[in-house]
């Protein structure tokens, strides 16, 4: 123990040292706790229930932690060598396969991990921007956070009192925050660095929160949120104060999503429109009409996609990348993805699906759009070859799939050059590539990792 104790720091030799003399204490071993505070000189001050109290408990927790790291590591050792064995007995032709064009890559079945402990259906999927982190939404009124690459729980997030609809992180690099509402009419904001603490609640609907997402902008301000009570509303992250109420659809609107730089938001419901917002000011900008049923699920197309969207539309060259409003797909109950332009013209009818279309993801790299639905599949649709759908994964879920997710690109920090405000030499990120790896949530309970 000595030589332990030399490598640690004073505030942490004190720290361990009364962490073991109030695991003595909580253990009922008052001969060794009198012995070993005797022997370290720790005076009455201890003896406070208040301050034994903070202390009760710490040696479990960093050992359970230490165990699990153990494990974590030896799963990696395990992968390693794995890996060294296909890197020993690699042939020319196995390379070659290994060696996907992450642009090119669709998920297959089976799932990687299939995560399971939710009791009710799932509602939503959301990955963190930076660590291998899901956050799973459901019925079962909490939240889960699961290691994607492991395929393990992380913790159970316990505060709506009714079914959790969404989840989504957002935020400044440094500040990440998850958010989530639900049926009982709140939105939550909880701190990943801090044990997904609940640092904010946001009350102001007047019906059931369907969606949630965080505005991206460098500082992570506002977050947006659509509503049964036919609203959306803006709110201020910092405060939870709401900044503004779009009024506008008639019935229940279902999702809600923003811009890649979060100039627009698109917001789609049961009055089977889908509406474009300028998110500055709440004006309405365009309505697109034409799906036959509830509209379950909108998204802006990335410019990566502007490419072969243009060639849909019919234009002579793509739209400048840096605009972000260009084209927009949506999923009905109409068994149908629709894709339009930011206009509101329809310039494809996408069919396949035999059920309700619950959500939509384009592949980061632009040449895809996947979709989800009622009848347990993903369905990959190809923008290169006119939008046809070009891949089924079968039974994906055991029951119906109602969301999806592409994970982000992973970032690296650089130290640029170039001056970024009038500052240089300031860190900057960069995203290194396509992420192959998606997730999917049902009503079967479960959440599903597909990835190479």
């Amino acid at each position: 123990m000595n030589n332990t104790v030399n490598i640690l720091a004073p505030r942490q030799k004190d720290e361990l040292h009364k962490s073991i003399l109030a695991y003595f204490s909580s253990s009922g071993l008052p001969n060794s706790y009198a012995a070993l505070r005797e022997e370290l000189g720790v005076g009455d001050e201890f003896l406070d229930v208040e301050k034994m109290k903070k202390y009760e408990g710490l040696l479990e927790k960093k050992w359970t932690s230490v165990v699990r790291l153990q494990k974590k590591i030896m799963e990696l050792e395990s992968r390693l060598g794995n890996l060294q064995t296909e890197l020993d007995t690699a042939t020319p032709t196995s390379l070659t396969r290994r060696n996907i064009d992450p642009s090119t890559w669709l998920p297959r079945a089976p799932a990687r991990h299939v995560l399971t402990g939710h009791r009710n259906p799932v509602t939503s999927v959301a990955f963190h921007p930076i660590f291998s982190v899901l956050a799973s939404s459901s019925e079962d009124s909490t939240i889960k956070i699961w290691d994607w690459e492991l395929g393990e729980l992380e913790r159970t997030i316990k505060g709506h009192t009714k079914a959790v609809l969404d989840v989504d992180f957002g935020g400044p690099r440094a500040g990440v925050l998850l958010a989530s509402c639900s049926s009982d009419l709140t939105i939550k904001l909880w701190d990943p660095n801090n044990e997904y603490k609940n640092i904010r609640t946001l009350t102001g609907h007047d019906h059931s929160v369907s969606a949630v997402r965080f505005i991206p902008s460098a500082a992570g301000e506002y977050l947006v949120s659509a509503s049964r009570d036919k609203t959306l509303r803006i709110w201020e992250v910092a405060t939870g104060y709401c900044i503004k109420t779009i009024h506008g659809h008639v019935d229940w609107i279902r999702d809600v999503a923003s811009s890649f730089d979060g100039r627009w938001l698109l917001s789609a419901g049961n009055d089977q429109t889908t509406r474009v917002w300028d998110a500055s000011t709440a004006e309405h900008k365009a309505t697109l009409l034409g799906h036959e049923h509830v509209i379950e699920c909108c998204v802006f197309a990335p410019p990566t996609s502007y490419p072969y969207l243009a060639v849909i539309a019919g234009l002579k060259k793509p739209p400048p990348p840096t605009s972000s409003s260009e084209f927009i797909a949506t999923g009905s109950r109409d068994k149908s993805v629709r894709l339009w332009d930011s206009r509101g013209t329809l310039l494809k009818t996408l069919l396949g699906h035999d059920n309700w279309v619950r959500a939509l993801a384009f592949h980061p790299a632009g040449k895809y759009l996947l979709s989800v639905s009622d009848d347990k599949t993903i369905r990959c649709w190809d923008l290169t070859q006119d939008g046809r759908c070009v891949k089924t994964v079968e039974d994906a879920h055991a029951h119906f799939v109602s969301c999806l997710r592409w994970a982000p690109p992973a970032k690296e920090s650089t130290n640029g050059d170039s001056k970024t405000n009038g500052a240089g030499g300031k860190k900057e990120e960069k995203a290194v590539g396509v992420r192959c790896v998606i997730a999917t949530g049902s009503v079967d309970m479960s959440v599903r990792v597909f990835a190479s």
